[in-house]
């Protein structure tokens, strides 16, 4: 029997013709006789092949020409899940971009973060995505504007520079360009009455659609977000299946509040494919609107394929009950790397539950008040360079007369990741190279492989790390009658089977 090799493009081709949403992101394709370009799950009538064309990022498709579809609204759809995995240059880099580097801090700052020069990098992008870095970053700006043009009454000029562009006729330009109308028709569109709202930022906040691709596990992710909820900073509000998380953020122009709903069990939010989380962003400085929904997305681990994470953990027998059990179970990352980092720390060697209560304290006695409190929510979390000068044992003043109530070695190790932070001998952005930071965390005095590679999971999102110390870890291997032996058969979804155990061991996972 002989088999026929297809062209790639031809695959693609096939998961637009069943309009496939599981490569929503991944790819983007273009029609020549309509000048639009789409997500793959696009429901319009499928083009014919001789008139597609396919493109690794919207960018690039903008750059052939191509404007964004109106109903599948392209821009929209769930990033990429290579970025999460890759740790090389053009990894990295995508995950600068979509943190507002380039809008902050130019090329010059993206290339500075990574280490390479401004052409290594322009050049690394152009060959795999089809667009530098102007182009990509320019792409989510335009993301940016319409959201905030469909959602807000803020005014055309306000909105141009709170989406991070130069200036207003830059706007005007690159809103016709890539969506074919005016920033006005754009809004009139939209026909959610934003207009009738009062002046500024809405009261009630951006709403905001987070998508994702694939199943998606949410009573697990709220379960695990509601055990490690720190009084102060976060709250979990209403009953299972209709559960609010709301956190405080610190951002870089000011400080956020966010609220992400849990979906209903059964519902088409949960169920099926191109389906999404209803966030809510409160923020003092709309420049910081990029920033916020990154964050969100990836403590909310919206990026990942769970088609891919069951294919190679269910081919294995011990996991596979697992994997079918909790479909599209993800591995949270994090709102704030630096708050996880110090979150690592105070969980040493106790449970989650007097973690949570360590941090709160600690929130209360260092944090940040906000102007007026939102509901439960008071502060910010405590920035490192203050913690880093921070007494902890109560003659400070500022935590009570017995202070946190820690060791001293780990109230030392604390101090010495928060001066490490601070001071950048540790950086945990999303452009790290994961291996060298994993290597300074260790340096430090205090930080053991445990703590390492928890703020490696976590912090910097890798979904190849394995916590062989972990209590909850141990007791679920123990479960399926394995041990940690059985784990290099799971790369490279090491941190999606981290959480099949914790599940599996739900009581072992709170030691």
């Amino acid at each position: 029997m002989t088999t026929t090799a297809h062209h790639p493009d031809d695959l693609r081709y096939q998961a637009v013709s069943s309009r496939d949403a599981r490569f929503d992101g991944e790819f983007f394709f273009a029609v020549s006789t309509t000048g639009i370009y789409c997500r793959p799950s696009c429901p319009a009538v499928t083009p014919k092949r001789v008139n597609v064309r396919f493109y690794p990022s919207a960018a690039a498709a903008q750059g052939a020409g191509f404007r964004a579809c109106r109903r599948c609204r392209p821009d929209a759809a769930p990033g990429s899940a290579e970025w999460n995995v890759r740790a090389d240059l053009v990894g990295r880099a995508m995950r600068l971009i979509g943190d507002g580097v380039v809008d902050r801090e130019g090329v010059a700052g993206l290339a500075a973060r990574l280490g390479y020069s401004e052409r290594q990098v322009h050049r690394q992008l152009t060959e795999e995505l089809g667009a530098g870095p102007v182009a990509l970053a320019r792409a989510q700006r335009a993301h940016t504007a319409r959201v905030l043009l469909q959602t807000t009454d803020l005014p055309v000029t306000e909105t141009a520079f709170a989406a991070g562009f130069a200036s207003v006729r830059q706007f005007n330009d690159t809103i016709r360009e890539i969506y074919a109308q005016t920033p006005s028709a754009l809004r009139a569109q939209a026909g959610t009455g934003a207009g009738k709202r009062p002046r500024g930022a809405a009261p009630t906040g951006i709403p905001l659609r987070l998508a994702h691709r694939g199943p998606y596990a949410a009573r697990e992710v709220f379960d695990f977000l509601e055990r490690r909820v720190i009084t102060g900073i976060e709250e979990m509000t209403g009953a299972v299946g209709a559960r609010v998380y709301r956190r405080t953020l610190r951002l870089p122009y000011g400080t956020g509040v966010v609220e992400v709903q849990e979906p209903p069990a059964g519902t088409g939010r949960t169920g099926g494919r191109g389906t999404w989380l209803a966030c809510r962003l409160h923020l003092t400085d709309l420049r910081d609107l990029s920033n916020a929904v990154q964050r969100m997305r990836r403590l909310f681990d919206l990026d990942a394929d769970p088609d891919a994470v069951a294919e190679r953990l269910g081919a294995d027998p011990l996991l596979r009950p697992l994997v079918a059990a909790r479909p599209g179970l993800r591995s949270p990352g994090a709102a704030d790397a630096d708050e996880l980092a110090v979150r690592a720390v105070l969980g040493q060697q106790v449970s989650v539950a007097a973690a949570a209560h360590l941090a709160a304290r600690l929130v209360a006695a260092y944090g940040t008040p906000l102007p007026t409190p939102d509901g439960a929510l008071t502060h910010v979390f405590p920035e490192p360079a203050v913690l880093a000068g921070a007494r902890l044992d109560g003659s400070d003043g500022a935590a009570g007369s017995d202070g946190i109530g820690m060791p001293e070695a780990r109230k030392d190790a604390l101090r010495t990741v928060a001066a490490a932070l601070a001071d950048g001998t540790v950086r945990l952005d999303s452009g790290v190279d994961r291996d060298d930071t994993e290597r300074r965390l260790l340096d430090l005095r205090g930080v053991g492989p445990w703590t390492a590679g928890y703020i490696r999971m976590r912090a910097l999102g890798d979904p190849d790390v394995f916590l062989p110390g972990d209590a909850g870890a141990r007791h679920g291997l123990a479960a399926l009658g394995t041990g940690p032996e059985a784990a290099a058969d799971w790369r490279p979804w090491r941190s999606y089977a981290l959480h099949h155990l914790w599940n599996h061991a739900p009581a072992a996972a709170g030691e």
